[in-house]
């Protein structure tokens, strides 16, 4: 990580989550620092929890502004505190990261194919009370021919600590180019408990007779059902930029979560 080079005084924009206290930080920051259009803005202030920040990040797609978030919700992991003062101080000594999302092609058993994009993580889901069987397969060569289930996920760094995390997957440094590879409950191969992978590796996963076992497919929110297989590669051409304090750093924060 670096300290973002930018002007000391930044033209400022503002987007808050429905919340009441989002919607009350959101008003006191409008009084205290002006705010310009989004299109013309520096950086976007974003208020609210670690959900809104993810929705914010994807309506942002193509836009190259980067995102300081103040948490005013019940999580706030890729937050910084919410401090109204010295705001314009806060941001010239913010240190910035740079994150690359997952992208996620699904195939549905109508024959539909769904493309969408995964900040955390990628996760494949039962449909129903029967375990999911799913074929694994790394660039191309199968690691593991039937995966019995709940579902497995694929997380960034970034995701590590959320649903990967709860799954009992392993928390991810940031820079460290990997992408965990975790499964959700598994029977079968009963020994297996997920894999850190490079982050330029193709994963495809394949709905084992998805007619009796359906499986649903998660990237972030975006749900897409009835999935025959999956093809998920980090898409490196789309870049979201987060700017956090420089005492409250994300790649601190995931370092503590591993002596929690």
């Amino acid at each position: 990580m670096s300290s973002a080079a930018v002007p000391t005084q930044f033209k400022l924009a503002f987007k808050a989550s429905s919340e009441p206290a989002a919607q009350r930080a959101v008003a006191e920051l409008r009084q205290r620092y002006p705010e310009v259009a989004l299109e013309h803005a520096d950086v976007l202030v974003a208020l609210g929890g670690d959900g809104f920040m993810l929705r914010t990040l994807h309506r942002l797609q193509g836009r190259r502004i980067p995102v300081y978030g103040m948490k005013c919700g019940t999580v706030g992991f890729l937050m910084n505190r919410y401090c109204p003062d010295h705001l314009q101080q806060s941001l010239a000594q913010a240190q910035q990261v740079e994150l690359n999302p997952l992208r996620m092609t699904a195939s549905t058993e109508s024959g539909q194919t769904v493309t969408a994009l995964a900040i955390n993580e990628v996760a494949l889901l039962r449909q129903t009370n029967q375990a999911a069987h799913l074929r694994v397969l790394v660039n191309g060569i199968e690691r593991i021919p039937e995966l019995v289930s709940d579902g497995v996920l694929l997380a960034t760094a970034a995701g590590s600590t959320a649903y990967n995390l709860s799954a009992h997957g392993p928390i991810l440094p940031l820079g460290t180019e990997a992408l965990a590879l975790t499964p959700i409950s598994p029977f079968r191969p009963r020994r297996w408990r997920g894999a850190i992978l490079p982050n330029n590796v193709c994963i495809r996963f394949e709905v084992l007779d998805d007619y009796k076992r359906p499986v649903s497919a998660t990237a972030d929110a975006h749900e897409v059902r009835n999935i025959t297989c999956v093809d998920i590669d980090l898409a490196r051409d789309i870049t979201h930029e987060l700017w956090f304090d420089a005492d409250h750093s994300l790649e601190e924060r995931i370092l503590a979560e591993q002596f929690l």
